[in-house]
């Protein structure tokens, strides 16, 4: 739309000196330009106001409130007074015709649309539509299994001043939900950040308790593995009696090799002797011989 104002400016520069039929040449120009599309300013300016004024040329002066405000059905309704459209006129009216409609609907069907812009076919609307939305007045889809067209962004149009007052208190209802509508995101935001912040707290509550009976569980298992390797050792005194018990065991030993040993020295000591009297038994038997 601000390059539709832009394109506007020339006409605006025209019809600061512009009288008369110069002023209603202006408007037939200005109404049939590629790309202007607002028109309240052109309206504003003196010279094209006293249009409205004059019997010859208040039609023009009519004829661009039309395009300001109106649209293709009611052009039908005052087409005996007012000035004839070109195709550029037309095609341009049957656009802000589609921006005014599409302000009030979200869903356009075809067929109300084919009766009031006086196309012939399916195909001639699309390609109505397909234009406006290459000009950067709507932007939506088009349904052919619904035959409608769904609107996604239209531009604006120009507000008559007996609007205003209508605008202003819309405007006005729209502040106030809106500003409701904050109250309560606020609200609900507020009550999330302190579910957040008390879920916050729980979890850390609940990790310092989970760190604390880890530790106990380590300690007491530390603890009971020390008392186990205390009972399997056994106490001082045994072990000193079980050395001592060594002790006397080698002595006995020591013993049990003495005996022994006696014992086989007084066997020689026999076997010695028997065989000092079988010696001497035999001097004896060769002395006697």
């Amino acid at each position: 739309m601000d390059s539709s104002i832009g394109k506007l400016e020339p006409f605006l520069l025209m019809a600061k000196s512009a009288k008369g039929a110069a002023a209603a040449k202006l408007v037939q120009d200005a109404t049939a330009a590629p790309g202007v599309y607002v028109f309240s300013e052109l309206l504003e300016l003196p010279s094209i106001a006293e249009l409205k004024n004059s019997e010859t040329h208040k039609q023009f002066y009519s004829l661009l409130e039309l395009f300001a405000y109106g649209t293709y059905p009611e052009y039908k309704q005052k087409k005996d007074s007012l000035p004839a459209l070109n195709d550029a006129q037309t095609t341009k009216l049957k656009h802000l015709s589609l921006v005014s409609s599409s302000m009030q609907s979200r869903i356009l069907p075809y067929a109300p649309l084919l009766s009031s812009l006086d196309l012939p076919t399916v195909h001639a609307l699309e390609q109505l539509i397909i234009d406006a939305i290459y000009s950067e007045l709507l932007r939506g889809k088009l349904d052919q299994n619904q035959q409608q067209f769904q609107v996604e962004y239209t531009v604006g149009r120009d507000v008559p001043n007996d609007a205003l007052a209508s605008l202003l208190a819309s405007l006005e209802d729209w502040s106030a939900t809106t500003s409701s509508l904050l109250s309560t995101l606020d609200a609900k935001l507020n009550a999330l950040s302190a579910q957040s912040a008390a879920a916050a707290r729980d979890a850390e509550d609940h990790e310092n308790l989970l760190n604390t009976s880890l530790r106990e569980i380590a300690e007491k298992r530390e603890k009971s593995q020390t008392q186990q390797r205390g009972s399997d050792r056994p106490p001082r005194g045994i072990l000193k009696e079980n050395a001592g018990f060594g002790r006397r065991g080698g002595d006995d030993d020591m013993d049990v090799d003495e005996s022994s040993t006696s014992i086989g020295g007084g066997a020689k000591g026999k076997n010695r002797k028997a065989s000092q009297e079988i010696s001497s038994k035999s001097r004896t038997k060769r002395n006697r011989t």
